[in-house]
């Protein structure tokens, strides 16, 4: 459920803050005779995700066995690296996409291409949305309840948020939250990596292929009765399985693959925001020595 909500909260936040950033922009040009453009575009967006997700969900039900296990593996993978990938590029254009979005709303409006407006709006709203079901697919089946209430409460909390963001009593700190999301993100994505690679081990058991001591666990931490709170399938476990990927006797080879993210990623990761509280650090010393500057002129 913890996993859900951060997942589906944070994209759906995305895709709201796209619509906001429209329809303020709309406001400040005096064109709001062109915000029904914008909710075209986001309603058809929504219906296409429904749509996506239900084939999904349709499709991933008719597996059963090994077909399962590899469809489970496939799907945990490839949120693994779309989701790496969503992180890194927005720690990146975070503080563009505003300048970005509003130079392509002028374009549409002088090109007397309105419906450029609509596309907008769709592709910020149905890119989340297909994200969302990839990533809720891939989590989906340790704990399909959870999810679904976890996905549900994070659409809900956006739905209120976004009515005090429209109505200008709300300041998001967006850079902040989206350090702080990518953070818990990234770590979310290493678990997925791994039980991504569990998965796949299984197939590859069933059909008779013997991984020798890749497939032996690294270590077995489980207590014996699977009630204990720290049992990956108890009341503590089972959240740290679906948040981290916590697993009380993981094989040797999915421990190697989990670590190789972390070495790959986390230099990365540290780089990138010690560049950026490096940036804004300059900048507001810069700010500081203006603001001294100014002062000193009209002194003089």
């Amino acid at each position: 459920m913890i996993a859900s909500f951060l997942i589906t909260f944070r994209e759906t936040l995305e895709a709201v803050l796209i619509i906001t950033i429209l329809i303020a922009y709309l406001a400040r040009i005096n064109r709001r005779d062109l915000y029904r453009y914008v909710w075209v575009g986001a309603v058809a967006a929504m219906a296409i995700s429904v749509l996506i997700g239900f084939v999904v969900a349709t499709i991933h039900g008719s597996f059963t066995g090994v077909s399962e296990k590899l469809f489970e593996g496939t799907a945990s993978i490839l949120a693994t690296g779309v989701l790496t990938y969503m992180v890194f590029w927005m720690a990146k254009n975070a503080r563009r996409i505003r300048e970005e979005i509003e130079e392509k709303v002028d374009i549409a409006i002088t090109s007397g291409y309105v419906f450029g407006i609509a596309t907008l709006s769709f592709i910020a709203v149905v890119r989340e949305g297909i994200e969302t079901i990839l990533f809720l697919t891939a989590i989906a089946t340790s704990d399909p309840k959870g999810t679904v209430m976890g996905a549900a409460t994070g659409i809900a909390l956006v739905m209120a948020l976004a009515g005090l963001l429209m109505k200008g009593m709300y300041r998001l700190d967006i850079r902040r939250f989206f350090k702080v999301t990518s953070i818990l993100l990234i770590i979310f994505a290493a678990g997925l990596l791994g039980y991504g690679v569990h998965e796949f081990m299984e197939a590859a058991e069933t059909w008779g292929v013997n991984l020798g001591i890749l497939a032996q666990p690294a270590f077995n931490i489980n207590p014996s009765d699977m009630t204990h709170p720290l049992h990956e399938k108890g009341v503590v476990g089972s959240v740290l399985k679906t948040l981290i990927g916590y697993d009380g006797n993981p094989e040797i080879l999915r421990i190697m693959v989990y670590l190789a993210y972390w070495i790959a990623i986390g230099p990365y990761l540290v780089k990138t925001y010690s560049i950026k509280r490096g940036v804004a650090h300059r900048n507001l010393i810069n700010a500081r020595r203006k603001g001294k500057m100014g002062l000193m002129k009209k002194q003089s």
